[in-house]
Order: C-alpha cells, then sequence, then structure tokens
C-alpha cells in the first residue's frame, strides 16, 4: 500500500532520525556540557601538554572525536536545511497535485468565425504548442546544447551538479549557470527564483532540484521537453518556442528548418545578446556553435553541419501589436467585456478566470474575408474623402475660430489625463503641450515624421475624417464585420458604438410605426410645408426647400421628403414612435419631439443597424452577437451562444415586409440610385441615406437578403464638416463606402451566391395594397357640383360620383318608363 507523503515524512522522522537525533543529542549535551571548562587557559595548556607528551604514539583521537562532533552537526543542519526546503518552510513548495495541473501564463486568443487567428490577450507573449507540433530540429538542438544526458537521469545530473557546487556555491558566480538540467530549468521557469535572508543561490539550487525530481516522476521525457518549450524566455516579454518562431521567421515551429531552430536555441545562452534582430553577427556566431553541439552529439553530420554554417543569417520578423491585424477595434470591444465577464466567472479551484493569463480561446462570428473587404472599403473611400475634404478647405480649420473644439479634444487625450491623474499643474501641462519634438504622424500616403508640439499634433488630427462599418447576419444576429475607424493605433475612438445624430435614417422607424397604427402606404401626402401647433411652432422643410405635389410613403423615403415625414409622426403619435424604436432594437433614450421624425436623437451605428435587421428579419428582432464560444485551456466549453434563444417578434411580418418594399424605393428611384449605376449592384436592395445639420454627419444602412451593413462618416468634432450638401451628404459619404463593401463581397468567389440574391417575394395581398404611384403632381380637383354635394351630404367625391351614375340610372328608367306609356295610349 503507498504511503502519502505525510507518512513517509512521519516514518523518517519517527524510525530513522529519531535514534540519530537522540545520539546527537547526547553527544552535543556531553560536549557543550564541558564548554565552560574546555574554554579556559589551563584546559588548553594542559591538553598541549598531553597531547605532545603522546605524540610518539601518533594518537590522534581527540582531533577526531572533535571532527566527528561538528560532522555529526553539520550533517543534522544539511538534513533539517533540505526537510525545511522540501516541506516549504522556507518558501512556497508547489504540491504534487499542483505540478500535475502545471500551468503557464499563456495569452487567450480570439478566432473568426471560420478559424482564422484575429489577435491574442496577454501579459506574455506566449501560445502553447504540442510536444507533436515542436520542429524536431529544435528538439535536438535544445538536448545537444543545454543537456545531452537528458534522457539518462531523473533530473538531477550528478555530473552538472558538481560542476554547480564548485562554480556557483563555493565561487559565488551565480551567472556561471553552469549545470541545472532541462528539468531543474523547467523549474526554474514555472517557480522564478525568490530572495531569501541567506543562501540564495543554495536554496534556490535545492529548490529547483527537488522541483524537478518530482516532474520526473510526473511528466514523460516528451512532455518535459513540451512543458519547457513553451515556458522558455526567448527576450522582453516574448516567450516559447511557438511565439518566437512567429516572431524571428514568421511561421509556426513546427515548420522550423535546422539552422532556424538553431538560431532559437542558441538564445536561450542570452535572450538580448544573441537576438538575431539587435545583433545578427553573434546570433550567427552563437547558431554555429549550436550546429557544433548537434554534429558533436551525432544529431548532425560533420558535413551537414558545415553546410548549414554557410547559409546566411535570414529573418522574417513580424511583430503583432494589438493595433495590427483585422478588427482591431472590434478586439478592443471584445476585451472590454471580456475583462468583466472572466472576473465574474469561477474556474474549478473557485479562482476567478483570468483573460491576459489564462489561455481562453475565443470564437466569433467574424466573418474574416467580409472584415478584410470592409476596411479595404473603408481605407480606399476615406482617402478619397479626405483628399477633397482637404481641397474643400485649403489651409482653413473647418471649425473655424471655436478654439472649443480643440480644447475639448485635448482634454480627451491621453497625454493630459495621465498629466492631470500625476498631479501636473494646468500651467505644466499647457507647457508641456507647447513643446516641439519629432513624431511620427499618420497620413493616408503613409506614416510621416514631423516635429510637432502635442497640441499641433491635436490641431492636425482634428482635420481628419473617420468612419465606421458594421455588419451583421439579420437572420442569425452574427456580426460580420466591425470597423470602428480609420486607423486604430491613431484614432482610438469606437464610432460603431459612438453615438451621434442619426438624421433620415431614422425615417423607416418612423414609417414604421405609421404602418403599425393603420395608416396604408399608398395614402397620399402633400408636400407642402406645414407649421405645426407645438411649444416652438415646429414648421420642418425639405433639404433641398423643393415643395409640390404629394407622396406616398416610398416616394417620400426614396426622396427624404421631410414635409411628408413630418406629418406622418404627427399622425402616428411621438410616443408611439419611440415606443417602435425601442421594440426594434434602439436603447437609448430617445427626445420625446416631432423633429425626432428627421432624425434629431444621437444612437449608434450597432443601434440602427439592429433595428434595420429586424425589418430584414420578417419582424423578428435578433439583437447583435459576436461570440458562439469560449473555451479553457483545456478545451472545455465555459460559454457557448445558442441561436434563437433571444428571437422576439416586435413588429408583423406584414409590416416588415412593406418597410423592406418601401426602402427598396430609395435604390431603386432615390438618393441611393449610385449603387446600380455606379456599382452595378444585381442583387435586391433596400435602404435609407441620412444627412445631418449642416452636414456633420452622412449615414447609410443597408439591406441585402444576407446582410444589413450600416456605414456613418464624419469628424471627431461635429465641426468638422463639408459646407455644401452637395459634398456632405451620405449619399456621397457614407454610400461609396457600403457599395466598395458589397461590391467587394459579391465579386469574391468565396461569397457565390451573393451577386443575384433576392428578397421573398411578396404575397399578392400585400402586392395589391401598394399598387400605386410614388408621387402625382397634382391632386384631381373637385367641380362645382361635387362641393357642393360634400358640403351638403358630408361624403367624399367618389360617393358623389356613384350618386350621379346612379341618378342618371333613375332619370334613364324614368324615361323609359314615359316611352312605354305613351306607346300604350
Amino acid at each position: 500500500m503507498k504511503r502519502t507523503l505525510k507518512q513517509i515524512i512521519k516514518f523518517i522522522v519517527t524510525k530513522i532520525m529519531a535514534p540519530f537525533v537522540r545520539l546527537v543529542h547526547g553527544e552535543l549535551s556531553a560536549f557543550f556540557g564541558s564548554l565552560k571548562s574546555k574554554f579556559t587557559r589551563t584546559y588548553w595548556q594542559r591538553k598541549w601538554a598531553e597531547w605532545q607528551e603522546s605524540r610518539s604514539q601518533s594518537n590522534y583521537k581527540f582531533l577526531f572525536r572533535i571532527f566527528y562532533k561538528l560532522a555529526l552537526v553539520g550533517i543534522l543542519i544539511l538534513v533539517l536545511f533540505y526537510f525545511a526546503i522540501y516541506t516549504g518552510f522556507m518558501g512556497g513548495m508547489p504540491s504534487t497535485k499542483e505540478l500535475q495541473s502545471v500551468h503557464n501564463n499563456t495569452a487567450s486568443e480570439v478566432y473568426a468565425a471560420g478559424g482564422e487567428l484575429l489577435g491574442r490577450y496577454y501579459i506574455q507573449d506566449r501560445t502553447n504548442v504540442k510536444y507533436a507540433d515542436i520542429s524536431p530540429a529544435a528538439i535536438d538542438a535544445l538536448i545537444a546544447t543545454e543537456d545531452v544526458r537528458f534522457y539518462n537521469h531523473n533530473g538531477v545530473d550528478a555530473r552538472s551538479l558538481g560542476r554547480v557546487l564548485v562554480k556557483s556555491l563555493l565561487m559565488q558566480n551565480e551567472s556561471s549557470g553552469g549545470g541545472s538540467t532541462l528539468s531543474q530549468q523547467l523549474a526554474k521557469n514555472l517557480y522564478p527564483r525568490k530572495n531569501y535572508w541567506f543562501g540564495d543561490m543554495l536554496v534556490n539550487k535545492l529548490r529547483e532540484m527537488i522541483i524537478a525530481r518530482k516532474l520526473e516522476t510526473l511528466y514523460t521525457k516528451e512532455q518535459i521537453l513540451e512543458l519547457y518549450l513553451n515556458t522558455v524566455p526567448m527576450g522582453g516579454n516574448l516567450y516559447g518556442i511557438e511565439r518566437s518562431a512567429q516572431r524571428f521567421f514568421n511561421k509556426p515551429a513546427s515548420e522550423l528548418k535546422t539552422e532556424e531552430a538553431a538560431v532559437l536555441i542558441g538564445m536561450l545562452k542570452a535572450t538580448t545578446t544573441y537576438n538575431p534582430r539587435l545583433s545578427p553577427e553573434r546570433s550567427q556566431t552563437r547558431r554555429n556553435i549550436v550546429l557544433s553541439q548537434m554534429a558533436k552529439y551525432e544529431f548532425l553530420t560533420p558535413e551537414q553541419a558545415d553546410s548549414l554554417k554557410q547559409l546566411p543569417l535570414k529573418l522574417n520578423y513580424k511583430v503583432v501589436t494589438h493595433n495590427d491585424g483585422i478588427a482591431p477595434y472590434f478586439r478592443e470591444q471584445l476585451r472590454l467585456e471580456l475583462v468583466e465577464w472572466a472576473a465574474s466567472k469561477k474556474k474549478k479551484n473557485g479562482q476567478p478566470y483570468n483573460l491576459y493569463k489564462d489561455g481562453l480561446k475565443i470564437y466569433t462570428t467574424i466573418d474574416a474575408g467580409m472584415q478584410r473587404h470592409a476596411e479595404a472599403a473603408v481605407r480606399k473611400q476615406m482617402a478619397q474623402l479626405q483628399k477633397t475634404f482637404n481641397a474643400h478647405w485649403g489651409g482653413r480649420n473647418p471649425w473655424g475660430n471655436n478654439s472649443d473644439v480643440i480644447q475639448q479634444a485635448m482634454l480627451r487625450s491621453e497625454r493630459y489625463k495621465k498629466m492631470k491623474a500625476a498631479g501636473a499643474s494646468d500651467g505644466d501641462i499647457a507647457k508641456a503641450f507647447r513643446e516641439p519634438r519629432k513624431m511620427q504622424v499618420f497620413s493616408w500616403a503613409g506614416n510621416i515624421q514631423r516635429t510637432l508640439s502635442p497640441m499641433d499634433s491635436i490641431v492636425y488630427y482634428q482635420r481628419f475624417l473617420n468612419s465606421g462599418l458594421f455588419s451583421v447576419e439579420p437572420h442569425t444576429g452574427y456580426v460580420r464585420a466591425w470597423v470602428g475607424g480609420v486607423n486604430h493605433n491613431v484614432f482610438k475612438y469606437d464610432h460603431v458604438r459612438a453615438k451621434r445624430q442619426v438624421g433620415s435614417t431614422f425615417k423607416p422607424i418612423v414609417y414604421a410605426a405609421a404602418l403599425e397604427r393603420g395608416l396604408k402606404p399608398c395614402d397620399y401626402f402633400p408636400n407642402e410645408r406645414i407649421t405645426f401647433e407645438t411649444n416652438d411652432q415646429w414648421s420642418p422643410r425639405n433639404a433641398n426647400e423643393q415643395y409640390g405635389g404629394e407622396y406616398t410613403m416610398r416616394g417620400a423615403l426614396a426622396h427624404s421628403v421631410n414635409t411628408v415625414s413630418a406629418q406622418i409622426i404627427m399622425k402616428t403619435g411621438v410616443d408611439k414612435t419611440i415606443s417602435m424604436a425601442h421594440r426594434l432594437g434602439v436603447k437609448s433614450d430617445l427626445p420625446a419631439v416631432p423633429s425626432l421624425a428627421l432624425g434629431t436623437a444621437d444612437l449608434s451605428l450597432q443601434e440602427m443597424v439592429t433595428a434595420y435587421a429586424t425589418f430584414a428579419n420578417r419582424g423578428l428582432r435578433v439583437d447583435p452577437v459576436y461570440i458562439t464560444k469560449i473555451t479553457d485551456r483545456e478545451g472545455n466549453i465555459i460559454r457557448q451562444h445558442q441561436d434563437g434563444r433571444d428571437v422576439k417578434r416586435v413588429i408583423s411580418e406584414q409590416t416588415a415586409a412593406v418597410m423592406l418594399y418601401l426602402m427598396q424605393g430609395v435604390v431603386e428611384e432615390g438618393s441611393a440610385n449610385k449603387l446600380r449605376t455606379q456599382y452595378g449592384l444585381q442583387m435586391d436592395i433596400a435602404g435609407k441615406t441620412g444627412t445631418t445639420q449642416d452636414n456633420a454627419d452622412g449615414w447609410f444602412i443597408g439591406i441585402t437578403p444576407q446582410l444589413v451593413t450600416g456605414v456613418w462618416v464624419g469628424g471627431q468634432s461635429p465641426q468638422v464638416r463639408f459646407r455644401t450638401l452637395e459634398l456632405g451628404q451620405g449619399s456621397r459619404t457614407a454610400l461609396p463606402i457600403w457599395g466598395d463593401y458589397i461590391r467587394r463581397i459579391a465579386i469574391d468567389p468565396a461569397y457565390k451566391g451573393y451577386y443575384n440574391s433576392r428578397f421573398d417575394r411578396l404575397p399578392p395581398s400585400i402586392l395589391s395594397s401598394l399598387d400605386c404611384e410614388s408621387y402625382r403632381a397634382e391632386p384631381p380637383r373637385e367641380n362645382f357640383l361635387e362641393r357642393v354635394f360634400n358640403t351638403v351630404t358630408g361624403k367624399a367625391a367618389q360617393s358623389f360620383e356613384e350618386w350621379k351614375e346612379s341618378w342618371k340610372e333613375r332619370r334613364k328608367e324614368r324615361r323609359e318608363k314615359r316611352k312605354k306609356d305613351r306607346d300604350r295610349n
């Protein structure tokens, strides 16, 4: 029967140590009891005389007894010292259970829907890799260089231990390292050395030896090599063979060539000294030493080693920061949410998860291909738009003399916040913001070097227009693309979640509320400027100042007629409209004023796309979803999305179908017709453009059978805008990004069938209710008899026509009767 560690220690102490301690105790008692008498001058003079007398007989018993007693004391001290370390008295010693579940700090990884790695969250830049996925050349190089007897010892190598005793302990040469086995180095990587009040080197070495022996009993040699190569520091914040292979050669550890593996293994001696990017010559020399070691221990032939030594040092260096890669704005928003979620989610040991250390794998709905198309569309169109914007304003500031724009931008800057948090005075902050310095600034032609003060850089960046794009599958709510701005390294503010005035993109919500209240899509509304009896005598006007004629809902929406939208919200009710917006997915508070119909509310791109997606999903609201599941480092699912769980019907299927039909008019006959003419898009499209006051915000939200995508364009401040509607309207700023994005998807072979996709056909009952002209120039005029009839009877003109026809029939009947009477007579 196996004994537990506690039972083993008890056996050693009671059966082995106790007799030994009693023996030593007796000797020590006798020894120390006579110290007082022995440590006198007379005593030692007498002993010296006795020793001189017995010298001729070679009697060294006295010295032997002294040595014997001191040796016993030394052995006892060493044994007690060893057990103090073993039991953790000298500092925490990991338990067997802890060693069986060794976990190093591992980055959490974010994946796209197709499995592509989007990014990583970490304190230590590390990705664990299996032994089978490590190049054999790296294994051979490691053993040849660091521990050639690795397979022949049980964690502690006696020969190496002798070198440690001489160099590290006796000579106190800590830098010599010198003899730790790979198992001992692994112990040091897993449980870093500590400072003690005495004997740091001795305590740490013994501690590592004990841990190494334990590791050897718990893991196979291959598992130890796997753990070692995943934990070894490679300089700076870089850890492990996988990340170093990606960093220096842009390839996984499984694809490392022999000479490349030799470079990385050579770095272990001194990661900074032999860094191949910082010191290529020293790195190449060290690489060749590793290759020589591999040849010495027959992992390579001498000919192979000599051939590899002649190769130049070739790197494919690639550093990926959180600002790099696709979907950086999405990953940052995800990080903020996951940090909070992880803190509330407990592991088996009762501790909360740590996003930066626990190696979570987060699987998202982002479509990597669509995301790349979205980012490419934003880059292309915004670069062109910025060029137009700069030419439009020339050398003038768009905000004119309004210095508050720059002041507010300074207060939002990270530099200001850090200085303020550090206790700097306003004067010191102002001085720091005026000091010029060399800096790299963003431009659409590439980053450029400038000498600017921090305040100058704020002015420089305030002139840039920015953008946001949010793309969702309407039937599942899956977020397929998320672009929060034009450059995450410079502009951190995420315009997917930011709230800006929505303009005419709010009108479909007004129309949906009207349909649900009973208004008909073929009702005609006069295009007249009307003053409504409100608190401020509201009298909305059209952006183009054109009036006259009558519009149905489709025509009014297609041409964004403000006067009609005003009439509709007044007939529907502001409260009913607000209620409709919230049902569709708008979560922000809305102003209870009639001007809401024209888009005076500040809402986010995410909210507006969610509302439009409800129209595309037959009246069923599905909130945006961007996490499908999360697993822990062992692959256990700790969070999973269930499709259909949060689906809720908020409007009738008929209303949703009619709204799609109405918004198709925007593309077929209205402000978005260039999607057909300029971008050649042939699939069914519904949508709405939007432009806010003074052209501060440009919007387009478009619906295709597979996607609902919203685009916003504007300055960091609403004061940064075009001066003319021709240049600043949503159809000129936001719509081109949408069109380019959808065109890229439509022609991409990966999205076959998208180009000619169609909405569901409308049933005949709905089609019949939509059979009307979008616009008519003048309403039919009533004649004199109609006006008299309507005045007397209060009936409609249609009733007058019917009465007139009936009167004619009765008159005819009377004539025929009189004729018959005459003929009879």
